[in-house]
């Protein structure tokens, strides 16, 4: 098994190197749920990598992940910011939920056709679990204005008395946190180099101000965490979505085989090699397996 390990890992630090070589930048692979267990470890793990003699200041983060704390994603991209410029996401897979609102704090994100970010419903803990806020939210707005109109039954009545107003007030206070943190990641970092409107009908050509960029990201923000368009938390956001409706600028790899290439021999062996281990979180980069 040691000798099966070894090899493994000879190989997707091959691949790794060569991914380094074409995003021009430090290149480390990140896989499972965003949780404040995980901070301290991450941390380190970035430190580590800037601390070698040949690191660069561009990160290319190649992210797998179901999603998780919205304030953990906030502690991340504070670590990754501290010691990179300018930051790539790569999504061969999915980033989903919290992955989604870490990939918005990037200045580019790679997707091909077969990739997907998500809504943003954004996960509070309740003491057992973590739960998606926006859908207890909407769930008691629909019964306080069924209260309001009279069409309330007894059962929903009881719903709504026994609702835990703190919850509600954290669940509320998280909604408000994702928007603000995608506001200003979209405008500080996303659409840094955004200078000039480029199909904004009698705009082309013009400057966009701080104002415009702004406002867009607010509409991105608002977009992705609208629960009636996306129907479920579990909804699967691909390209297409991402660059028609929400006018969001994707970097579609789809037709760029040779990057295609790397992208996918090295992530879908990697991610082979942990399902197979059973772990349910990993870091990669050159220096750590």
């Amino acid at each position: 098994m040691q000798v099966f390990d070894n090899t493994i890992r000879e190989i997707l630090n091959e691949r790794l190197l060569k991914l380094e070589e074409s995003f021009d930048a430090n290149v480390i692979f990140y896989y499972g749920e965003i949780h404040p267990y995980f901070e301290k470890s991450f941390r380190d793990f970035i430190e580590k990598g800037k601390e070698e003699s040949d690191a660069k200041n561009r990160l290319a983060v190649i992210l797998n992940t179901p999603g998780g704390s919205v304030e953990t994603v906030e502690k991340m991209v504070s670590i990754i910011r501290f010691h990179y410029n300018e930051v790539y996401f790569v999504v061969p897979d999915y980033a989903m939920s919290a992955g989604t609102i870490l990939c918005m704090s990037g200045n580019r994100i790679y997707m091909d056709y077969s990739s997907s970010l998500g809504p943003i419903d954004p996960q509070v803990y309740n003491g057992k679990e973590y739960v998606p806020a926006l859908g207890y939210l909407d769930q008691v707005e629909k019964l306080l204005e069924k209260a309001k109109n009279k069409t309330i039954t007894q059962a929903e009545f009881l719903i709504l008395q026994n609702q835990d107003l703190a919850m509600l007030s954290r669940y509320e206070q998280a909604k408000n946190l994702t928007v603000t943190l995608l506001k200003k990641w979209l405008v500080e970092y996303k659409f840094h180099d955004w200078d000039m409107h480029h199909t904004t009908v009698g705009k082309k050509g013009k400057p966009v101000t701080k104002k415009e960029k702004e406002k867009r990201a607010e509409e991105i923000a608002r977009q992705l965490g609208d629960n009636k368009l996306w129907h479920s938390h579990g909804r699967m956001i691909g390209i297409n979505t991402l660059t028609n409706t929400l006018k969001l600028q994707i970097e579609d790899y789809s037709k760029e085989t040779e990057l295609r290439t790397l992208i996918r021999s090295y992530n879908d062996l990697i991610v082979e090699y942990i399902r197979r281990a059973n772990s349910t979180f990993f870091l990669h980069s050159k220096n750590f397996f």
